[in-house]
């Protein structure tokens, strides 16, 4: 039924439980994931230099590398040998999933409702919510 799910990832609590059923539904129906985390990268407007935005933006890029690191270990964890193929992304999280979800022509995404953000914890993410508006295929919001 699905070949490609992607699995967006910010390492929040409802993140790693959006992993855990990517991983389930992939190894029962024999897709791949893509685990995808994306560099917010709308905050740099405004900084100082050229340097300084460079170094933020690395700064990031290594968290992002470590919410996909978490997924690696969950796979381990659990034993599976579903494919993962990792990605780190710049951009507005939602614009880039949407544009992962054509170009990698996933059948479904399994996301978070809402990531690290305070306000986003009272209502569903505003990620998520625009990746269910927008996307062309199947979304799982994972609570």
């Amino acid at each position: 039924m699905y070949k490609k799910i992607l699995l967006p990832t910010d390492g929040s609590e409802h993140a790693e439980k959006a992993e855990k059923h990517a991983l389930f539904l992939a190894d029962k129906t024999g897709a791949e994931i893509i685990a995808l985390s994306v560099v917010e990268n709308s905050y740099f407007v405004g900084l100082p230099s050229d340097d300084t935005i460079f170094h933020v933006n690395e700064m990031l890029k290594k968290e992002t590398e470590k919410n996909l690191e978490k997924v690696e270990k969950m796979k381990e964890e659990v034993e599976s040998d579903v494919k993962i193929t990792l990605s780190v992304e710049e951009g507005s999280p939602a614009d880039v999933i949407l544009d992962t979800i054509d170009k990698e022509n996933i059948d479904l995404v399994i996301i978070g409702s809402s990531g690290k953000s305070g306000f986003d914890r009272l209502i569903m993410g505003s990620v998520a919510d625009k990746v269910v508006k927008v996307a062309k295929c199947s979304v799982l919001v994972v609570h």
